[in-house]
C-alpha cells in the first residue's frame, strides 16, 4: 500500500539533524557523519516507518545505524517514531542517520572506505513474478553491490514472511560467495531473545504467518580461500 504524500514530511526532515539530505556527498565517509565515528557501522535497507530502527538504536548505543528508504514520507514517520521512543526513555540518539535513496543505486552512496560491518534487510518486496525477481534486495545483482562496501566477513541479516523469497535468497547468497548460517524458518516458534520486530513483522505475526530469517557472511576469497557452505 502506497503512503499518501505528507506535507509536513519535508519540513520535518529538513530540520532533523540526523537526516542526511545529500547522501551521495557522504560516499566513503559515512562514519564521520556520526558523533562516535569509531563505532561499528550497520546499514538498514528499506527501514520503512522505523520501528526496528528506533528499537535497535535504543538497545545498541555503541553501534551506528544508517537507515535508508526510498521515500521521504515514510522516513518522516520513522523520525517521529524515533523521537517518540526517545521521549519515552528520556534519551537522545546519536547513533542513527536517516537518508532517502533508491537502494538500486546504493553503490553511488557507499564504497569500501565506509567499511560496513552489517546489513539488515527486513521484509523487502518479494517481487514474485519471474521477470521482476532481479529487483529483490537479496538478488545476486544487489549482493554484488553490497560486496563493494561490506567488510570482509561482514554480515547480511535477512528476515521475511515469504517462503519463495526466503528459499531463493539462500541460493542467491551461496552463489554470490556468502556463507549462510542461523537459518530459521519460524523465528517465533523459538525463544529468540535477540529478535527486534518491524512493523511488517508485527502485522504478519498477527496474521499467523511464520517468520523466516538467516545470516549471510561475506567470504572474501581473495583474502582467504574458504569454500561456500551448502545450505
Amino acid at each position: 500500500m502506497r503512503m499518501r504524500h505528507k506535507k509536513w514530511a519535508e519540513p520535518e526532515l529538513s530540520a532533523c539533524d540526523y537526516f542526511e539530505k545529500a547522501p551521495e556527498s557522504k560516499k566513503g565517509c559515512w562514519r564521520d557523519r556520526f558523533e562516535n565515528k569509531g563505532n561499528p557501522l550497520y546499514v538498514e535497507l528499506g527501514c520503512g516507518k522505523g520501528v526496528f530502527t528506533a528499537e535497535f538504536a535504543k538497545l545498541h548505543r555503541d553501534i551506528n545505524l544508517l537507515a535508508i528508504d526510498i521515500k521521504s514520507d515514510v522516513l518522516a514517520v520513522a523520525r517521529r517514531n524515533i523521537e517518540n521512543l526517545n521521549a519515552q526513555n528520556g534519551t537522545r540518539n546519536s547513533n542513527i542517520i536517516l537518508t532517502a535513496y533508491n537502494v538500486a543505486n546504493i553503490d553511488n552512496i557507499l564504497d569500501s572506505s565506509d567499511s560496513v560491518d552489517r546489513i539488515y534487510i527486513n521484509f523487502c518486496n518479494p517481487w514474485p513474478k519471474k521477470k521482476h525477481k532481479k529487483r529483490r534486495l537479496t538478488h545476486s545483482n544487489f549482493l554484488s553491490k553490497y560486496k563493494s562496501f561490506l567488510k570482509p566477513y561482514g554480515e547480511i541479516h535477512f528476515k521475511t514472511d515469504d517462503n519463495e523469497l526466503f528459499e531463493e535468497s539462500l541460493e542467491y547468497f551461496c552463489e554470490s560467495g556468502f556463507e549462510v548460517f542461523d537459518i530459521c524458518r519460524d523465528v517465533h516458534a523459538e525463544d529468540a531473545n535477540d529478535n527486534i520486530m518491524t512493523e511488517h513483522e508485527i502485522m504478519f505475526c498477527n496474521e499467523g504467518k511464520p517468520i523466516k530469517r538467516c545470516t549471510a557472511k561475506y567470504i572474501r576469497t581473495d583474502i582467504n580461500d574458504v569454500s561456500k557452505k551448502q545450505v
